[in-house]
């Protein structure tokens, strides 16, 4: 496949599935604007992998780069659902006093340790 025939596609499929763009311009914008959307989704999701055997809030942060690639990926938004019940949440919905505690020592032990690591 050549890079013509892979650009048509993408502005076929924005066509069909974007914001139905009236334009070929708009529909190459569109293309541009999602490719860029499901790069920090990805950076965002790998950032929070790393983070759960690492000191960080791993879920929460795996959240948000799940709910970024959702807008385009119909499987991120099924793995969404997973990933939020298994966040720590109180009565309002929103994350414990407990977790939040975990993960500030957690991530202060990682960065201190990490310093103390690379310094000596």
């Amino acid at each position: 496949m050549d890079d013509e025939t892979l650009r048509e596609a993408a502005i076929r499929a924005e066509y069909e599935t974007g914001r139905h763009e009236k334009t070929e311009a708009g529909a190459k914008a569109h293309v541009a604007i999602r490719v860029g959307r499901l790069l920090a989704g990805a950076i965002i999701t790998v950032a929070g992998l790393a983070m759960m055997p690492l000191p960080g809030p791993g879920l929460p942060i795996l959240a948000v780069g799940l709910a970024v690639l959702a807008r385009d990926v119909a499987w991120a938004d099924r793995l969404l659902t997973h990933v939020t019940d298994r966040i720590p949440a109180n009565d309002d919905g929103g994350v414990t006093r407990s977790a939040w505690i975990t993960m500030g020592l957690s991530a202060t032990a990682g960065i201190l340790g990490s310093i103390w690591f690379f310094t000596r």
